[in-house]
């Protein structure tokens, strides 16, 4: 470890005088928390068109059910099927309701009247949502018909859901805990990359080669004073997490704020080995891009780790993104302890210990 304490003090007075990088590092997460932190994933008041060919009390009715349910807004009635269609098509409206002549005769012959409701599919998260709100509507309506008709005040079977950990169903109590492990993957990487080819651009990793400071301590004295700046970033996260969002934090802070140096020395080691394999910046980004991506898209904060086929859910368990974000949810979301999440801890303990080895190794190269 000869020459440790000096390459970190150098990194560390280099990183200081670069104020360009210390706003990238310290505003842009806070920006993109702010930014993403707002995001509301819930749908609500999708814009509605309505087809009513019976105009009757029955189909203003059965409009007004949908109007009073937080998830169908109407907008504008049209006079054909065409219309209907077109309004979907153009945009204008993401639901058509189109309710059949003989609708309002049906229901006075207590017959099954029926009526089409179209969906704009283009956007699987509304469709989803707004499919699921229109069978609850004419569900509830059924229900409460034949409740009617056979004078029965008790439903046969009644189920009583209880939402854990999440009972207002916030988007921000989702995202944000699983946007900390993003923020810190693309800032801890790529401020480590930038740390080595920077090196290499100015020339002054040959004079690295020439003195006796071992590989080790200078992986280590470049990685450490940036180790610090993602803890700073890690820490107003957290502080805006908690006082901006109101995402309280149900488990350990101790635990959290552990397992995220890990994830960090993960990240930073990853960075260094990109930059061992970068001549320039613009290589380093190009190649960290390769893995930033599969960090966002396969690490389950967008999609179910369930829902990938198998070859992607074996990739998804070599990022450490994907272990991180369980971790930082079960910890944040659930108030899991350590033992609730040791497959995770020590997944991504053995993949911190492979990157700290690989990136030392491909430096001791890049030296020799």
């Amino acid at each position: 470890m000869r020459g440790f304490s000096a390459v970190l003090r150098k990194e560390a007075l280099q990183m200081g005088r670069d104020k360009g990088t210390l706003r990238f590092a310290l505003a842009v997460p806070v920006f993109q928390l702010v930014l993403f932190g707002l995001i509301d994933t819930n749908v609500s008041h999708v814009p509605t068109t309505v087809f009513d060919q019976s105009r009757t009390a029955e189909s203003r009715a059965l409009i007004r059910d949908f109007e009073n349910t937080s998830y169908f807004d109407v907008k504008r009635f049209v006079g054909s099927r065409e219309a209907l269609r077109a309004e979907i098509v153009s945009g204008r409206a993401s639901v058509g309701i189109e309710v059949p002549p003989d609708f309002a005769r049906k229901r006075l012959d207590q017959r099954p009247a029926d009526f089409l409701v179209l969906i704009d599919g283009s956007d699987s998260t509304v469709s989803s949502q707004t499919l699921a709100a229109a069978n609850g509507v004419a569900l509830f309506k059924s229900l409460d018909e034949m409740r009617r008709r056979t004078g029965g005040t008790d439903m046969p079977l009644q189920v009583f859901p209880r939402l854990l950990f999440n009972p207002d169903s916030r988007t921000a109590n989702l995202l944000i805990p699983g946007l900390v492990a993003i923020l810190l993957t693309f800032s801890g990487t790529l401020l480590a990359t930038f740390s080595i080819v920077r090196e290499k651009e100015r020339g002054t990793l040959e004079q690295l080669m020439v003195t006796p400071v071992s590989p080790v301590a200078v992986v280590l004295g470049k990685l450490l004073p940036y180790l610090a700046l993602g803890f700073v970033q890690l820490l107003m996260i957290l502080a805006l997490m908690t006082t901006v969002f109101r995402v309280p934090i149900h488990g350990s802070v101790p635990l959290l704020l552990a397992l995220s140096i890990v994830y960090l020395f993960a990240l930073l080691s990853l960075g260094l080995l990109i930059s061992s394999w970068s001549n320039t910046q613009m290589e380093g980004i190009q190649i960290a891009q390769m893995f930033l991506l599969p960090s966002i898209m396969l690490s389950g904060y967008i999609f179910p780790l369930a829902s990938l086929p198998a070859p992607l859910r074996v990739l998804a368990k070599v990022l450490p993104a994907t272990h991180f974000i369980a971790m930082s949810r079960g910890i944040i979301i659930r108030g899991a302890g350590l033992r609730d999440l040791w497959p995770n801890v020590a997944a991504l303990l053995v993949i911190a210990t492979v990157l700290v080895a690989g990136s030392t190794r491909a430096f001791r190269k890049t030296i020799s």
